[in-house]
């Protein structure tokens, strides 16, 4: 009974394994730029003596959906979002470079242009500061525009740029912190190619419906693992009464 039982066993520990990668991607269902993690199943043998009889599932992360969310205009001055590939370069909490799509930017009480988590956005040459404004704009390939304080509306000036980034997925990585960094350890390149809207933010790329049956799946094969062991454990007290008699 123990093949059994083993496999029941592993069967429901990666099931609210799964579970609990699902659930992190319906709380993050309303984040600004989230990437829905990929989980997925696979069979191994186990290993040791004896004939190679047995096998137990585990789950795990397989990276993420990096499909695009939504667009939604917001009308927002420092809302950004990136169209199609490509990410924002921040200044995680470690002090080293990051990668976020969470365009929700805001202008802090020194001037420090932060992401809405509080990480400072960079440019090519670091953390991006914006001069006391009247109007910001946010062109197309990351260039900031004002007008400043005691300026004419037509009297426009550039104060910097956003590092904007498009390393190979197999290259970048999800931290705990929600963040991407460079496997190697390393920063990416600036890349022309990556286009920023302005007044628009990217909603999380989250399929509820989808989420929520997989949930119910989930929920559904867990209780079928837990019967399976209840069943071995009837079964071996039957045999266990067989053997008395």
């Amino acid at each position: 009974m123990d093949r059994m039982l083993y496999v029941a066993m592993t069967g429901a520990k990666e099931t609210l394994r799964a579970q609990t990668v699902n659930n992190h991607n319906l709380a993050n269902v309303s984040t600004t730029g989230f990437r829905a993690d990929l989980a997925a199943f696979q069979s191994r043998a186990v290993d040791g003596t004896g004939f190679a009889s047995r096998v137990y599932a585990t789950n795990g992360t397989v990276g993420w959906d990096d499909t695009s969310g939504a667009l939604l205009s917001t009308g927002r001055d420092l809302d950004v979002a990136i169209s199609g590939k490509g990410w924002i370069a921040v200044q995680g909490p470690d002090g080293k470079e990051a990668y976020t799509r969470a365009g929700n930017l805001q202008v802090d009480a020194n001037g420090q242009l932060m992401t809405a988590t509080g990480l400072p956005v960079l440019g090519d040459g670091g953390p991006i500061n914006i001069p006391p404004y009247t109007s910001i704009f946010f062109a197309r390939d990351g260039s900031i525009s004002i007008v400043a304080q005691g300026q004419t509306p037509d009297t426009t000036s550039t104060v910097g740029r956003i590092k904007l980034v498009n390393p190979a997925n197999d290259q970048i990585a999800r931290g705990d912190d929600g963040l991407f960094r460079m496997k190697n350890g390393g920063v990416a390149d600036s890349d022309a190619a990556v286009q920023l809207g302005s007044g628009v933010l990217e909603s999380s790329n989250v399929n509820t419906a989808d989420a929520m049956v997989n949930m119910i799946e989930l929920a559904r094969q867990f209780e079928m693992q837990v019967k399976a062991i209840r069943t071995a454990e009837e079964n071996a007290n039957a045999a266990t009464q067989l053997m008395r008699i």
